[in-house]
């Protein structure tokens, strides 16, 4: 049995989020921080009859109580993008959000996992790691950039298109970052052969990777992804549980790839290069990072996936970056 902190539980994701690990069986204590609000959500979902003990947490002041003796912390806390936003543009906001977050958790909870849902992920993880490295607390088993909404929608995506496929079933592993050009869909490489076109191909990977700005188009103005951003979240923290509970449990997910340098062999050689953060399918255990699972053959990517990987690659360098001279330069002003 688990116990999990949300950070941001009040806001857009975080809420839907919270009524999910409530239903959620393995959960048996819920703490739900916010600065805001909290407190109503908190009354709310604690009537869902599941056996889990919720409690609030509302403040600053409250901040390392809510985060202290948890196993889990799943972060969706800061501001949604809205249209025109980039995810460049929610960084000047969340990385603040995330660093004192993060700075919590390993003054309280070091030894905890941590799902980091807030965005730009591709440089919210690496705040999260420069953070529990300077607090000697950083183990990158322990650490996921949560990117299953990307995989959610390479699985939906392709029924759209091919109605007598199980969307649930299918799974799709989808590599590099969380952010456009930088979501990698390796159709090839699914579990059920699809017998694509190449402008098929082309336009799902087009759509798996620009998906988030269609609800931001379609709610306009009104928020972003949110509900289907909570159910990857979800399913994200459920897998997690799941391995802390002994079973064998794989997530894609951005990680440190020095959480199995041997295991990274394969996505460096397939284009990842001397990348230090990378989206890959993960095998859970207990302490975060078991291994990276590896693609059974990967003479099947095809030359446009190759070629993807190799733009993602070049649009991660600036992101990873921006987010280790975030921490360094809140180090040396501090």
């Amino acid at each position: 049995m688990v116990r999990v902190a949300i950070l941001g539980a009040a806001g857009g994701i975080g809420q839907p989020l919270s009524l999910l690990l409530k239903l959620n069986t393995n959960v048996t204590k819920l703490h739900l921080y916010d600065i805001v609000n909290v407190p109503g959500v908190a009354a709310d979902i604690s009537h869902v009859a599941t056996n889990s003990e919720v409690k609030f947490f509302l403040g600053a002041d409250q901040l390392a109580d809510a985060v202290r003796g948890v196993d889990l912390v799943i972060i969706p806390a800061g501001v949604p993008r809205k249209p025109g936003m980039t995810r460049d543009d929610l960084f000047k906001i969340n990385a603040g959000i995330v660093k004192g977050l993060v700075e919590a958790v390993a003054d309280n909870s070091p030894r905890a996992i941590i799902g980091v849902i807030s965005n730009p992920v591709n440089s919210t993880v690496p705040i999260a790691a420069e953070v529990l490295k300077a607090k000697n607390a950083y183990d990158p088993r322990r650490l996921f950039g949560v990117t299953t909404l990307d995989v959610v929608r390479a699985s939906r995506f392709v029924r759209d298109i091919r109605p007598d496929v199980d969307a649930a079933a299918l799974r799709i592993p989808v590599v590099g970052g969380h952010s456009g050009p930088t979501i990698v869909p390796l159709l090839s490489l699914a579990s059920t052969k699809l017998d694509l076109t190449a402008k098929e191909v082309e336009d799902l990977t087009n759509r798996i990777q620009f998906g988030g700005d269609e609800v931001v188009k379609a709610k306009n103005g009104a928020g972003s992804a949110t509900l289907s951003m909570a159910y990857a979240g979800a399913r994200f923290a459920d897998s997690v549980m799941r391995a802390i509970n002994g079973e064998t449990v794989v997530e894609p997910t951005f990680i440190d790839l020095a959480a199995d340098p041997e295991g990274a062999k394969q996505i460096r050689e397939l284009g990842a290069g001397d990348l230090q953060y990378f989206a890959v399918p993960v095998e859970l255990d207990a302490n975060g990072v078991k291994a990276i699972a590896q693609f059974p053959s990967v003479a099947n990517v095809s030359d446009f996936e190759r070629s993807a990987i190799a733009t993602a690659v070049e649009a991660l360098k600036p992101n990873i970056a921006t987010g280790v001279n975030f921490v360094k330069a809140a180090s040396t002003s501090s």
